[in-house]
């Protein structure tokens, strides 16, 4: 490709709403413009990297055994109406919309009806299963607040994997297949993405994995523990919340407590440590209002409360928790009447605890469970916090932010059932087919690539994802330099390689500078000082010096090489 005629400029400034690199570096060197709310198009330089991106991705499907399919992106509404899926999510995340028939669609933001109807039209027998199939396809989630560039947008292209087995050893095999297959992924595209264990969310299912590129550009937070390699998204992580135990039960009293509405204030005035308080925490679900309680010392999990609870959460308002006879501030599970109260299992331990008593000014001591109240729910809700003690091994827990980059979920017989996918076992039986699903996104995987990879000056494209190998910078006007340049360009070309010829009429600063930002693995510079020593001058994009190569000696594929080495350092 000659740059002069490139499709795609580079920008000296960044976006103003570009708050994250690789936001910032895709755009200015013309990777990605933005179209609309979290629409971006792909310019050729951003095209060819995510076409790279996804030939990695499709070698690695096939060598697990994918077969590549092409399902629509538009979809009848009542699939997801037979999955229970589309009055969660329609009109929120999920697109819905009619026809000029009056049939109602949607815009799918993922697969697993569309597959799931195929599945049972297509498999009968467990003489069909295991099997897996995949489809690299552009995808449409209406996100209500898109950012970071690539990283959190509203149509976007996605590896979607599925597999469909007998049982659930099954689907553990694949599941550890397909663990190995991302793992090599992540690692050719130039990714250091490390697993944890997650929530398995709105798709579903019995247990899941995200990988994730840790970073502080994360929207993510993860809990780490260097000590055993436990990694969790803080959103399911555990630790160990200890035993706090305040002498043996005492006659429950109500004590004045003036002005004292937080957890902190009570403990001052009380004198005794936050660990021996309940905190109080309201939400509002479909069903009305859920009383979450915990260990004053702790934090309430959100998504942890939501699973435990079945259900949608809100925070709930004021007006809402007072007419379950609920005081704001001195808020407690003893004479109220919540729809549902649920207790974090750290209370299980505590004794003589304080707590509201809903009454404005006053407090609970000496609360004891199952004595002066019971739990409809006691469930771990506690949110995994920096330095909590590890569960596995004590250490402490490290806090860190994070870029998911796929996931992988057991989704088990939860579509399978609720659409009627079948199948006859070896005695003549009819089960529900077991699944699983595997999701890479494709673009933002090419942002973290990015994200992974730069410097003060720019990209520092690995040589597998770059959208080109090398970048021919030719410095001077003469003849001579433009017939040896031109030369190069055509030869490297024929030979099989993609190289990026700067043919602009630019200065050397110009071209210089927009090669350190586009970032592409080598650049081999010619001027009439290398020509006059039969040498062309090579700089690697991850190395400090140049070189002077004499021509015969040059090669190509070995410079590529030694770029590939300085990546694995």
């Amino acid at each position: 490709m000659r740059q002069s005629q490139l499709f795609g400029r580079t920008l000296r400034d960044n976006p103003a709403d570009a708050q994250i690199p690789s936001h910032q570096l895709l755009a200015r060197a013309g990777f990605i413009r933005q179209l609309g709310a979290g629409l971006f198009t792909l310019m050729p330089l951003g095209s060819r990297s995510s076409l790279k991106i996804e030939q990695i991705i499709r070698e690695e499907m096939n060598a697990v055994g994918g077969q590549e399919m092409d399902m629509p992106l538009v979809q009848p509404a009542e699939l997801w109406q037979e999955s229970g899926r589309y009055e969660a999510l329609a009109g929120r995340e999920l697109l819905a919309f009619k026809d000029h028939n009056g049939r109602e669609n949607v815009l799918a933001m993922t697969h697993e009806e569309a597959v799931t109807t195929h599945a049972r039209t297509e498999i009968s027998s467990y003489r069909q299963l295991p099997l897996t199939a995949y489809q690299i396809k552009l995808k449409f989630r209406d996100e209500l607040r898109p950012r970071a560039g690539l990283i959190r947008v509203r149509e976007f292209k996605m590896k979607d994997a599925y597999s469909f087995h007998a049982d659930e050893a099954g689907l553990d095999e694949t599941y550890e297949r397909m663990y190995d297959a991302y793992a090599r992924i992540f690692e050719r595209c130039g990714v250091p993405a490390v697993s944890v264990e997650s929530d398995p969310g709105m798709i579903g299912g019995t247990a899941a994995h995200e990988f994730m590129l840790v970073t502080p550009s994360g929207e993510d937070r993860l809990a780490l523990c260097k000590g055993c390699d436990y990694t969790a998204n803080a959103e399911i992580a555990v630790f160990e919340k200890g035993k706090r135990s305040f002498g043996d039960p005492l006659p429950m009293e109500e004590v004045s407590t003036p002005n004292c509405e937080t957890i902190a204030e009570v403990a001052d005035f009380l004198s005794v440590p936050t660990a021996q308080t309940i905190k109080a925490v309201l939400y509002m679900s479909e069903d009305g209002l859920v009383f979450a309680g915990i260990r004053g010392d702790l934090e309430v999990n959100e998504t942890k409360l939501a699973n435990a609870v079945g259900k949608a959460l809100r925070p709930a308002e004021d007006s809402e928790i007072r007419a379950a006879g609920i005081v704001p501030g001195y808020a407690s599970p003893i004479g109220a009447e919540p729809s549902l109260i649920v207790g974090d299992d750290s209370l299980l331990d505590q004794t003589n605890g304080v707590a509201g008593a809903n009454r404005k000014g006053f407090h609970f001591k000496n609360v004891n469970m199952p004595r002066d109240f019971a739990w409809d729910i006691c469930a771990d809700i506690a949110l995994a916090q920096d330095g909590s003690p590890c569960a596995s091994c004590g250490g402490a827990l490290e806090a860190a932010n994070g870029i998911e980059v796929g996931n992988i979920f057991k989704l088990g017989v939860k579509y399978s059932e609720a659409m009627g996918a079948t199948f006859l076992d070896e005695n003549g039986r009819q089960k529900p087919i077991v699944m699983g699903c595997y999701g890479i996104g494709v673009g933002r995987l090419l942002a973290s690539a990015v994200e992974a990879n730069y410097d003060a000056d720019g990209i520092l494209f690995p040589v597998s994802v770059a959208p080109f190998q090398v970048h021919i910078v030719p410095v001077g006007r003469g003849k001579a330099v433009q017939e040896a340049a031109d030369a190069l360009y055509e030869k490297w070309t024929d030979e099989g390689f993609e190289p990026l010829y700067d043919d602009r009429n630019e200065s050397p600063g110009v071209k210089f500078k927009d090669s350190d930002l586009i970032g592409l693995p080598a650049r081999v510079t010619v001027s009439e000082r290398t020509l006059a020593q039969d040498a062309y001058e090579t700089k690697l994009r991850r190395a400090t010096d140049r070189e002077i190569v004499p021509i015969e000696e040059f090669n190509l594929q070995a410079l590529l090489d030694e770029a590939r080495r300085l990546e694995a350092e």
